[in-house]
């Protein structure tokens, strides 16, 4: 793992977008998987921007959602759709055919997550997986656990995961997750985890330490030959 500390959260953005365009530029059909929450934000706007002037290069990408909060409507302020069509696909111009997402309320759980995982199976392995790194060491939902699962399911959320701002202010409050499983995530063939905030200072320190546990679902990156890993001076010096 490549680990690099940035002054600043918009030079961390900055380099996080430079690295995806980077990788598609090298593949225009880039299979993209994009996680949700305040540390990927800037960066998506600093692709949108991009977009502006090299509408081009994104005319083959395609994006896979990394999770979804369960058992809420999908147009409900606050699921990973509703940011998605925000900072993603409305700006990027990604259309229905090039996207694959998790329906945040699907009839059935099971034949949802096999709809994902066999749509991964026939476009994938993933290119760039673009990862958030949870409070309490997750990644998408794959929740501290005594086992953790290798492909789509329906994950058990954590109370910390309950907490965070993008559930705390719904309306109607999820009750599972939907996510890709460890399997998915490590058979990409790129990673960039981003990590930005104080308040993850205790889980950060246990995630550098490469302690591979299931306890710290993110430490299983130490096990990927292409992981870049960007945090902000702020969060890894607290």
């Amino acid at each position: 793992m490549k680990i690099d500390i940035l002054n600043t959260y918009d030079e961390l953005s900055l380099k996080a977008k430079e690295l995806i365009v980077q990788e598609i530029e090298q593949d225009k059909n880039l299979l993209l998987c994009t996680a949700t929450g305040g540390s990927p934000t800037r960066t998506y706007e600093l692709l949108g921007e991009t977009y502006q002037g090299k509408p081009e290069l994104f005319s083959g990408l395609r994006i896979i959602k990394l999770d979804e909060w369960g058992g809420i409507p999908l147009d409900q302020s606050g699921t990973c759709e509703s940011y998605l069509q925000k900072y993603v696909l409305q700006p990027l111009q990604i259309p229905e055919e090039r996207y694959t997402g998790f329906n945040s309320n699907p009839e059935n759980l099971e034949i949802e997550c096999e709809r994902i995982q066999d749509k991964l199976r026939k476009e994938g392995p993933i290119g760039l997986c673009i990862l958030g790194l949870g409070a309490n060491g997750h990644i998408a939902f794959n929740e501290p656990a005594e086992f953790l699962e290798p492909f789509c399911h329906q994950a058990e959320l954590s109370e910390l995961s309950l907490q965070h701002k993008m559930a705390t202010g719904m309306q109607v409050k999820p009750t599972y997750g939907l996510t890709l499983g460890m399997a998915d995530i490590l058979h990409s063939k790129m990673i960039i985890i981003l990590i930005h905030g104080t308040q993850k200072k205790e889980i950060v320190k246990k995630f550098l330490a490469k302690e591979i546990s299931s306890s710290v679902p993110a430490s299983f990156l130490w096990l990927h030959p292409n992981v870049i890993c960007l945090i902000d001076s702020k969060t890894y010096e607290s």
